[in-house]
């Protein structure tokens, strides 16, 4: 399974940004102590300072998936991840000559 870049973007008041920054770094240490976690980084928007992004890296799509059900994740990221924007934040890796995911439907069987 290829790894899969997860990308949580966040809005956040200028008034708001030091506790918000504090409660990010939290979630994603609880993050990284998940298994399939191989990477993340936080930024904030040069142009827009009110836009942060929490970025991870995962072994593969499940890998993230499982980690969001642990109870540290559960309990100082999951609070953090649902002030997210509501959009699609789960990508695959693209390197040269990736065989990309084709989109199907999924039926239940």
């Amino acid at each position: 399974m290829p790894d899969v870049l997860v990308v949580n973007r966040f809005r956040v008041p200028g008034d708001a940004a030091e506790a918000f920054r504090v409660d990010l770094e939290q979630a994603l240490a609880a993050l990284a102590g998940c298994a399939g976690y191989l990477d993340g980084r936080i930024g904030r928007n040069v142009d827009e300072p009110s836009l942060w992004a929490l970025v991870t890296t995962w072994e593969g799509p499940g890998s993230y998936r499982r980690a969001l059900s642990s109870y540290d994740v559960k309990l100082n990221a999951v609070p953090v991840l649902a002030r997210a924007v509501d959009e699609p934040g789960a990508y695959e890796v693209v390197d040269p000559d990736t065989v990309l995911n084709v989109a199907s439907s999924r039926s239940i069987g």
